[in-house]
């Protein structure tokens, strides 16, 4: 028990370190939009804390070959983890369980999170991270799952707000394939979508996911967030970059879905030029 809560306790801080846990404060966002009550928002946010934890372990469990040859990866936290991957997949075993049973006696709704968001997760570390396209697909589902834990899943707010952050999490990855195109063309057998494209087509259709994003906003979020997006567009590219490139990408976004998130506190509703959708609005 105490190994695996190393294990696990190892996770959470280096992936803080990292600030690799955005979709916490994404998840966050959405249930203050929805003016969810205030218990209401903090059992959701520790249940996006919980899931977030099984996510990233997952990963570290999958990836544990890799990372102890990785010069960016704590050495001392993987070497641990590759000599308890016992405790660390009952560690696994035992928080998904919790989850579920949280999930179950608090909201069903729940569920979709841990098995769509959770699923994704480990299907992306185990093969499609490695499978041109997938890759982008996968954490373009992982970006609306993961915050569905601040909605209720009957919100039909909630999702299209989900949905605006699993466009922004394409344009992300392959911002991020592209980044790392060159190493993982020297790694055989990975194939990711910017080994296959290259950098420049690969940022091409970063650029397409972008427009859609835009569309995205101006449609169902509101003309504002959508002026705002647009920046994402004119942000000046260099190949030798990419890293600042994909900073001041996240950085136009995230004002982006500050502003959303503000005229849906405000209006209770968002205020797209197609469809204005009423944040009590539920699913039928």
């Amino acid at each position: 028990m105490l190994v695996g809560l190393r294990i696990v306790i190892g996770v959470v801080v280096f992936r803080l370190k990292k600030l690799e846990m955005a979709n916490l404060a994404a998840a966050l966002a959405i249930a203050l939009s929805l003016r969810l009550g205030l218990v209401d928002v903090a059992v959701r946010l520790a249940f996006a804390f919980a899931l977030n934890v099984v996510v990233y372990l997952n990963n570290d469990y999958i990836d544990v070959e890799i990372d102890l040859n990785s010069t960016n990866k704590d050495a001392s936290k993987s070497s641990y983890l590759a000599e308890h991957l016992r405790e660390a997949f009952w560690a696994q075993v035992v928080l998904v369980a919790l989850l579920c049973a949280g999930a179950l006696a608090y909201d069903p709704g729940l569920l979709f999170p841990i098995v769509v968001g959770g699923g994704i997760c480990w299907w992306y570390s185990a093969i499609l991270k490695r499978r041109p396209f997938w890759d982008i697909v996968a954490m373009m589902i992982w970006g609306l799952a993961m915050p569905m834990c601040g909605s209720p899943v009957q919100r039909t707010l909630g999702w299209f707000l989900a949905a605006q952050l699993g466009l922004f999490s394409g344009v992300f990855e392959t911002i991020q394939v592209m980044r790392d195109a060159d190493a993982d063309a020297e790694e055989a057998g990975v194939r990711t979508t910017g080994v296959v494209l290259g950098k420049q087509r690969t940022l091409l259709l970063a650029r397409v996911i972008m427009v859609t994003c835009t569309a995205y906003a101006a449609l169902f979020m509101h003309p504002l967030a959508a002026v705002v997006s647009v920046a994402a567009l004119l942000v000046p590219f260099a190949p030798d970059r990419v890293e600042l490139y994909w900073t001041r990408v996240k950085m136009v976004y995230g004002v982006t879905w500050l502003v959303i998130c503000a005229f849906v506190f405000l209006q209770q509703k968002s205020s797209g030029l197609l469809w204005a959708i009423d944040a009590a609005a539920t699913l039928r």
